[in-house]
C-alpha cells in the first residue's frame, strides 16, 4: 500500500484568524485522533490538520471533523478536507507560479464541492490585471499583489462562492502538500 494512502489534510474556514473560533492546535490533534485518525499533525496555529484516514474519503472525513468540532469544541467552521494526492495535483500545476512572486499573496481557495470551480468560470473573462485568477482540477489561484485584503479578485471569489470556501497561502499549501506527502513542512 502507498505511504500516502489515506493521507488527507482538512482546511478549517475563519479558524484563529481573529477573536472568535479559537482553537488549540492541541486541541484540534486530540480531536481528530479522537476520530480514529493516525499520524495527525497540526499545521501552523490557522486550523490546518493533516492526518492519515484510511478507506475514508476526504469530503466524509471532512464531515465527521466539522462535526466533532461543533460537539466537542462548540466550535462551528466548514472543514474542507484534500486527499494527498489532490495537494499534490494543487502545488504541482499551479498555473501562476511564474507571475506571482510572493508566495503570502498567492492564495489557493479550495471549495467545499469543487463542482463550485465551475461558479468562477464568468470571472475568467474579465481582465483582473495586475491581479489574475486561474482554475485548477480541484481548487483557484489567486494572484493579488497588492495583498489579499485590497484585492478584487479575492472579493470577487468570494462573493461568488460565499461560506463554502476557503483560501490559504502559498506557503501554506506547500507546507501541508510536504507534511501529507510524508515531508515535514
Amino acid at each position: 500500500m502507498s505511504p500516502l494512502a489515506g493521507r488527507q489534510a482538512a482546511l478549517l474556514r475563519g479558524v484563529n484568524v481573529g477573536p472568535a473560533k479559537r482553537v488549540a492546535m492541541a486541541d484540534l490533534r486530540a480531536l481528530v485522533e479522537g476520530l480514529g485518525y493516525a499520524d495527525v499533525h497540526t499545521v501552523l496555529n490557522s486550523g490546518n490538520v493533516v492526518y492519515t484516514a484510511r478507506g475514508v474519503p476526504p469530503a466524509a472525513a471532512a464531515t465527521r471533523i466539522g462535526e466533532a468540532l461543533a460537539a466537542q469544541l462548540g466550535v462551528h467552521a466548514l472543514v474542507v478536507a484534500l486527499s494527498a494526492a489532490e495537494l499534490t495535483v494543487a502545488v504541482a500545476d499551479n498555473p501562476l507560479a511564474a507571475v506571482a512572486d510572493n508566495p503570502s499573496r498567492l492564495l489557493v481557495a479550495v471549495p467545499a464541492d469543487p463542482r463550485a470551480l465551475t461558479r468562477l468560470e464568468p470571472l475568467l473573462e474579465q481582465d483582473w490585471a495586475p491581479e489574475a485568477l486561474a482554475l485548477g482540477a480541484r481548487v483557484a489561484y489567486l494572484w493579488c499583489p497588492a495583498g489579499v485584503i485590497a484585492s478584487r479578485v479575492s472579493e470577487a471569489v468570494g462573493r461568488t462562492l460565499g461560506d463554502a470556501v476557503t483560501s490559504r497561502n502559498w506557503t501554506t499549501m506547500t507546507k501541508l502538500q510536504a507534511l501529507a506527502g510524508g515531508g515535514r513542512g
